[in-house]
């Protein structure tokens, strides 16, 4: 190690390296025969450092968390004074040692999320009229810029491929192990990494706007969380406190030896319940990243895996969001006096000022028929309703079925049968049609319905603002119980608000989610380029395009509690065997602190468990969790 690394490893972990500098110079002492010298010594540096960490004890005494700390304390002041002082030495080494494993083992369970932040792009290479590229801050890009991307470069925003083909890397963003190969034309998100050719794209967005920075707030609010099993694990602190000092007092009572005391207290040290419990819930953020899932705080893992009902929205969520459009039908009042192209140019045009997701499928109807979009003015969006705009000199309505009726005459309910849906037209206050569309349930939506049930999920329902006819068919398929259709945002918010069994999963991906998302316990918001408002009210944020991610953030949930109580436990069980022995006078001081030790050792390994994916039966496709291959396959 050259003495650069070597500063960087002492500023580091300053408290070690203090130790260790103590620890030779009492040795040093010893082989010279000054045992005295090295007995004060060793003993004067333990108590500096229980001097210091009775700062820390009493600042957790103030917010009603203690027994950590006093421990530690005790076992330090109780071997110095029955002259164990080499044992003294080793309990520092031990505390100051297991803060530094903790370290080590968040930098290595954070990885994943360091490794988002780490990859912002910071530079564009921009090309105009024919020129060279110029290299710019990727802040500067504009829509609309032509942008080169070299060999191995990080796609710096989000923006249309222009060359003929092109592979990345997505594995970033959504989990996906392999590259991604897009043709000209395709979207293409920042934060992916370009492969072996040099390609040119078109940015869609400024680097601020782009999918990229939105991941990346998203990533920072989860580093910086703190999780409430941290909280569990002072409270078994404190029964814990307890019996290692009531131990003591025994062991020190049958030997008639105060070096009893401290023996015992020396295995007591409980370092398993300050590390396990963090480092298992870091471990477990990671995982989820690592598979495109994020998890904004260490709350919601404790809550995904107490789930008991999950409830789903319908467009985007359980179907794929792009309805394709089967039949344009003339109302009787229009017949002749309007043609189906000319009812499907018109409510795409007024479409254009709508953010819903059936908005986007009208419109690539219309561009599929090689109909030209009209300029609009006076667009307005009535929030779940519907759109109106002045298209083509005409005033045009589009929207909900009631929404439409209310503003239109002649209004026509459309038949439609199961699985289908329609969008209603108004032009100039005459109801002229609808557009009747079909989007299709999911692939896997069956599979990650069966999923959660296996991982005891007891409730599903349905919830959406669509009829009750498709709203059924749909739920009736994918094997949900319940459905509630007609619902306006306010209406979902009251329904999750009055569910009994909880926590309450809500899994949507749109604008009209966002205070559905707010309102359960754990908000899922599904889709790497789903709503920005969709995001920021959810609790977890899934970044691909993947309904199975949702089971998935259950199962991570899961794993990473019942690893994390597994540690605590681990290491309370071994220090009360410890403990146990020491009363008995079979482990020394200095034996036991080197065990405790090992203890520390153990559960911190053992919660790093839970970066690592189920067991041998995992899945690529599902991320890792054979409880969500058994239900998917």
């Amino acid at each position: 190690m050259d003495q650069a690394a070597l500063r960087a490893v002492i500023g580091r972990f300053p408290l070690v390296a203090a130790t260790v500098a103590a620890g030779i110079v009492v040795a040093v002492l010893l082989g010279l025969g000054e045992d005295l010298a090295a007995r004060w010594t060793a003993s004067a540096y333990a108590m500096v450092v229980a001097v210091v960490r009775s700062g820390s004890m009493f600042k957790a005494l103030l917010r009603g968390r203690w027994g950590i700390d006093l421990l530690a304390v005790t076992a330090i002041a109780a071997t110095v004074v029955v002259g164990e002082y080499v044992a003294a030495l080793i309990i520092v080494l031990m505390l100051a040692g297991g803060e530094a494993l903790e370290d080590i083992a968040e930098g290595r369970a954070t990885r994943e999320l360091r490794s988002l932040l780490e990859r912002t792009p910071q530079t564009a290479h921009r090309e105009r009229n024919g020129g060279p590229p110029e290299d710019i801050p990727a802040d500067a890009v504009c829509p609309g810029d032509v942008l080169l991307i070299k060999p191995s470069e990080v796609v710096p925003v989000d923006g249309m491929l222009l060359t003929a083909a092109g592979s990345f890397d997505e594995s970033t963003l959504t989990g996906e192990s392999l590259p991604v190969e897009h043709v000209k034309g395709d979207a293409l998100l920042s934060g992916s990494v370009n492969g072996d050719n040099a390609v040119h794209m078109k940015a869609a967005s400024t680097a601020k706007d782009s999918q990229y920075s939105q991941i990346v707030a998203l990533v920072q609010e989860a580093a910086a969380s703190r999780a409430p099993v941290v909280r569990l694990a002072d409270r078994y602190a404190v029964p814990f406190t307890l019996l290692a000092f009531a131990l003591a007092m025994v062991g020190w009572y049958m030997s008639q030896d105060p070096a009893r005391f401290a023996q015992v207290l020396v295995v007591a040290t409980p370092c398993p319940l300050l590390i396990a419990a963090p480092v298992a819930f870091l471990a477990g953020t990671s995982r989820a990243a690592r598979s495109g899932i994020i998890i904004k705080n260490g709350g919601t893992l404790e809550q995904l895996a107490r789930v008991r009902t999950a409830v789903f929205d319908k467009t985007g969520t359980l179907t794929h969001g792009r309805p394709t459009l089967e039949e344009t039908r003339i109302s009787t009042e229009a017949a002749g006096l309007i043609t189906a192209d000319r009812l499907l140019q018109l409510a795409a045009s007024a479409e254009q000022y709508s953010s819903h997701v059936l908005a986007s499928s009208v419109i690539d109807a219309a561009r599929q028929h090689g109909l030209d979009l009209l300029p609009g003015s006076n667009a307005t969006e009535h929030a779940t309703q519907g759109v109106t705009a002045t298209c083509g000199h005409h005033a045009v309505v589009v929207g909900k079925p009631g929404f439409v009726r209310s503003v239109t005459t002649g209004f026509e309910e459309a038949d439609t049968a199961g699985g289908q849906l329609a969008v209603y037209v108004g032009v100039d206050g005459h109801f002229v049609g609808a557009l009747v569309m079909r989007d299709p349930l999911r692939n896997n939506a069956v599979r990650t319905l069966d999923a959660l049930r296996r991982l005891g999920v007891q409730e599903t329902l349905l919830l959406t603002g669509d009829a009750q006819g498709t709203a059924e068919q749909i739920a009736s398929q994918a094997g949900i119980a319940r459905v509630k259709s007609g619902c306006l945002p306010g209406d979902k918010v009251s329904i999750v608000a009055g569910l009994r069994k909880r926590p309450v999963m809500m899994v949507g991906d749109g604008v009209n989610d966002a205070p559905v998302l707010a309102a359960a316990d754990v908000g899922v918001a599904m889709g790497a380029k789903g709503s920005t408002a969709a995001s920021e009210s959810a609790d977890v944020v899934i970044l691909l395009d993947d309904l199975s991610k949702a089971a998935l953030a259950v199962d991570i949930g899961q794993r990473t509690i019942r690893i994390a109580l597994a540690s605590i436990w681990t290491g309370i069980l071994l220090s009360i065997g410890l403990m146990i022995a020491a009363v008995f006078g079979y482990i020394p001081a200095v034996a036991g602190a080197l065990l405790q030790e090992l203890v520390d050792l153990a559960t911190i390994l053992n919660a790093l468990r839970a970066l690592r994916s189920g067991g041998r039966g995992s899945t690529t496709a599902m991320g890792g969790s054979p409880v969500i291959a058994a239900g998917l396959r």
